[in-house]
């Protein structure tokens, strides 16, 4: 863990085909502490179809999903743009490919990282494609058993391409039992690659839980506010929310780093010289009295008198001279 956890804020369709709204996304997102920022490229001819269904009816503007596809779409100039904003601010450029076509545009406009959507795990045809790029790859777990797992995991290994994959649950949002933070430790123990998670629960304590909990890679949708139009602003966290996220994730990747030796406690001497206490006489007590549980109290310091956790030790023992109230007792107070 000496790395950071990288984080990636995902834009997806949060821009609602604005060119406008999609900079001004870019802004926001550099401005949080974040390494990536990622995007969906669409190409409606190349990915769908007029027969594709809407996962959720969310649009009273577009009458299909494929128009919908077509709305967020942008030229291969204006995505040329995006990535040089993102260098400008200093983010990694990621994107999300759902056509061949998609990928070709990709290395002209210069992509860091492709992201494997959940839908398209099994979609080896498109796999083998980003595969030929040379660029690392990141794979959502989202719909995927195991054994289909395996199968995409075989086949990236099988052209030693860096990969990673990133836990996830495709519900948006995510209930808590719906997390499945236990499959981070099982996907690490499992292809010995680089996991992470990929949250849409919309909280920002998800994605500081997963991090603790060993997640190396963080993706998670973000929005300008939570009433605004789209698919996933329901699963979002708001750019204020993101701040949150990073300087929690930075504090946890710090505690990571620094664990603590509780067989030493040498760094507090002195502090366990003012909480720690010593005995002391509770009323005023005659020489030759028989000390009692009853008979004693713990105050501070501690050295001012027996140590108040060997109190069983003086129990039964006979004092030798008379004690005022709230006396420290000390060895040669006692026979």
């Amino acid at each position: 863990m000496n790395n950071k956890p990288y984080l990636i804020a995902e834009i997806a369709q949060a821009h609602d085909g604005s060119l406008g709204i999609l900079h001004s996304y870019i802004d926001a997102v550099a401005k949080t502490g974040v390494q990536a920022i990622k995007f969906q490229m669409h190409i409606a001819e190349a990915e769908s179809s007029i027969h594709e269904p809407f996962r959720i009816k969310f649009s009273k503007e577009d009458a299909t999903r494929y128009e919908y596809w077509k709305r967020m779409e942008f030229t291969i100039e204006q995505w040329k743009q995006i990535k040089q904003h993102c260098d400008e601010v200093g983010l990694d450029f990621i994107c999300s490919p759902f056509s061949n076509m998609a990928v070709d545009w990709l290395e002209e406009v210069g992509v860091h990282t492709y992201k494997i959507g959940s839908g398209e795990v099994m979609n080896l045809l498109l796999l083998e494609k980003v595969t030929q790029t040379g660029k690392p790859i990141i794979i959502s777990s989202g719909m995927s058993n195991y054994s289909e797992l395996d199968e995409t995991v075989n086949f990236l290994k099988g052209k030693n391409t860096k990969f990673s994959i990133l836990q996830c649950t495709t519900a948006y949002p995510t209930q808590p039992e719906q997390y499945g933070l236990n499959v981070i430790q099982e996907l690490k123990e499992r292809y010995k690659v680089p996991v992470g998670f990929s949250d849409h629960s919309s909280w920002v304590s998800t994605g500081i839980a997963a991090v603790a909990l060993g997640a190396a890679i963080l993706e998670f949708h973000v929005v300008f506010h939570k009433e605004m139009f789209g698919p996933d602003t329901a699963a979002s966290l708001t750019i204020m929310q993101t701040k949150l996220l990073v300087e929690a994730v930075n504090k946890i990747h710090c505690a990571q780093n620094n664990p603590i030796d509780k067989n030493t406690n040498e760094n507090f001497k002195e502090l366990k010289a003012i909480f720690e206490k010593s005995l002391a006489i509770n009323k005023e007590l005659p020489k030759g009295h028989i000390i009692t549980f009853d008979d004693l109290e713990s105050k501070k310091p501690s050295g001012f008198g027996i140590s108040a956790k060997q109190f069983k030790n003086v129990i039964g023992k006979k004092l030798t001279n008379n004690k005022t109230k709230w006396d420290f007792l000390n060895e040669d107070d006692l026979e």
